[in-house]
């Protein structure tokens, strides 16, 4: 059944989709892309879900696409079916589609389609153990989930170049160097990391979180011109929705947790 592969729990504003085939290092089954494609859809249709965390069980976060399934050695794969898992992308499309921030809890290993996975989520933060591979011309197939471009982009042609046409793992230190995640933390406190991180979030002002997180997301896939034109556009679009009285209340918020950060209260998620 689809529920025996994804966890879904709900708290306080957060959801956490925790992938749940261990023994086969989280791959991305059949049941378990769908139970990820109508999970993200149904997510986004909540409202009370402001932000998610999306997380592995086990030591690794996925170890992309089954290939033991793809294969034929588990079950059975039709040509065409092979085709759609490995191109089709409609997973990371649900996931661009999802309005709220992903938070990616990359606590191990995250290859070639789980290393996808990853890159359609909004923020990384990786515990010690977590390392990334392109697999992709190890494997002897092409990347369709966009891999190819957002790497690229995400750290730089060459160092994107080096990890692709080798196949070579990226340990969680360089990945940060490189600018690939944010931060990298103990086991231990990845998911508390997260939580912060998403509580940070939510003390934002939830429309224009969304909206944000949308006019980066455009930007990024256009030139700069084009990415300055969205944003212009945006900005006039919110602006003329804004009264002086929401200003003045969202920035006495600012300024206080300004304060109590300074202080080294609990104004923040920074540990």
């Amino acid at each position: 059944m689809d529920e025996n592969v994804l966890q879904v729990t709900k708290q306080d504003g957060v959801a956490t989709l925790t992938l749940d085939r261990p023994q086969a290092m989280n791959a991305l089954s059949r049941a378990l892309r769908r139970a990820l494609i109508r999970t993200f859809a149904d997510l986004a249709s909540d409202d009370a879900t402001r932000v998610v965390i999306l997380t592995g069980a086990g030591r690794a976060f996925c170890a992309g696409l089954d290939l033991k399934e793809l294969g034929g050695e588990v079950g059975s794969s039709a040509a065409n079916e092979t085709e759609a898992a490995i191109s089709g992308g409609e997973l990371v499309q649900a996931m661009g589609r999802l309005e709220q921030p992903i938070i990616g809890a990359i606590n191990g290993f995250a290859i070639t389609g789980g290393f996808e996975l990853a890159l359609a989520c909004d923020v990384l933060i990786a515990s010690r153990d977590a390392r990334f591979a392109d697999t992709h011309a190890r494997v002897g197939i092409m990347p369709g989930w966009g891999l190819s471009q957002k790497l690229s982009r995400t750290i730089g042609i060459y160092r994107a170049k080096e990890l692709s046409l080798t196949g070579n793992y990226l340990p969680a230190e360089q990945a940060a160097a490189w600018g690939l995640v944010s931060r990298v933390v103990a086991p231990e406190e990845l998911l508390p990391t997260c939580r912060a991180l998403a509580r940070d979030m939510m003390s934002c002002d939830p429309l224009v979180l969304r909206s944000y997180k949308r006019v980066i997301d455009e930007g990024f896939a256009k030139t700069f011109e084009d990415g300055m034109r969205i944003e212009a556009e945006a900005s006039r679009r919110h602006a003329s929705a804004v009264t002086p009285d929401e200003i003045a209340r969202r920035r006495a918020s600012v300024q206080e947790r300004g304060r109590a950060q300074s202080r080294g209260g609990d104004g923040g998620g920074e540990s």
